[in-house]
């Protein structure tokens, strides 16, 4: 019998909208458990417990160089919206002299070109949000005005804004494996939650989209 049964458990006949729940889960560990750490060092012979802490010390490794690609994935990102800002200012450029594109993109471009870079997760999805912000005023210039598609420098901005857009997303897709795999670890009993529970580490939350993104992709296109 499955669990799960697709002809007689209940469905949602009005469907439900899949979110990143922006919540950080801190690792813990029982009495159980904690009484599992120690008691290696009472159990003969003693070079039990020696090797139950090099287990450890080789699973706080493995956080630490985990902490490390993490940081190596969230930089790609930033580095990737780095130059899609320096992009969209271009295009900025090059379409306020076929219109009158409302300077507050300017403005926003200015704070965010100086090669900003997030220090945390949230800074990091609260940035990327400003840019697409940018990006889809410019596009809807880009698409409402015929004449600009017709400007190859412009064309070619766009085309690499694009480009830079479809990395981006590659970008979110191994930074947030990544973290996937430091939320599983983290509770990987016992070595590794362990010692993770005396680090005080938590989850971290994924990457995930702005409202506004969201809304966008539920519209027709067509």
């Amino acid at each position: 019998m499955n669990e799960l049964d697709e002809m007689t458990s209940p469905t949602l006949d009005e469907g439900k909208d899949v979110r990143v729940i922006a919540k950080q889960l801190p690792v813990t560990i029982k009495t159980g458990t904690k009484v599992f750490d120690v008691i290696w060092w009472f159990l003969p012979p003693v070079i039990g417990g020696i090797v139950w802490s090099i287990m450890k010390v080789k699973a706080k490794s493995y956080f630490q160089k985990l902490q490390q690609k993490i940081q190596h994935d969230a930089s790609q990102i930033d580095n990737y919206l780095e130059q899609r800002v320096q992009i969209l200012k271009n295009c900025a450029k090059l379409v306020d002299k076929a219109i009158d594109l409302d300077k507050d993109t300017f403005t926003q471009i200015a704070a965010y070109r100086g090669g900003v870079k997030p220090e945390d997760d949230s800074a990091r999805m609260e940035y990327a949000g400003k840019i697409e912000e940018i990006g889809r005023s410019i596009n809807l210039a880009f698409e409402n005005y015929p004449e600009l598609r017709a400007h190859q420098e412009l064309a070619d901005a766009m085309q690499q804004n694009s480009y830079l857009q479809r990395e981006i997303t590659a970008a979110r897709e191994v930074y947030n494996d990544t973290v996937n795999t430091w939320n599983r670890e983290i509770f990987s009993w016992p070595t590794r939650q362990i010692v993770a529970a005396k680090e005080g580490y938590t989850t971290r939350i994924p990457f995930n989209i702005d409202n506004e993104t969201r809304e966008q992709a539920r519209g027709e296109f067509f």
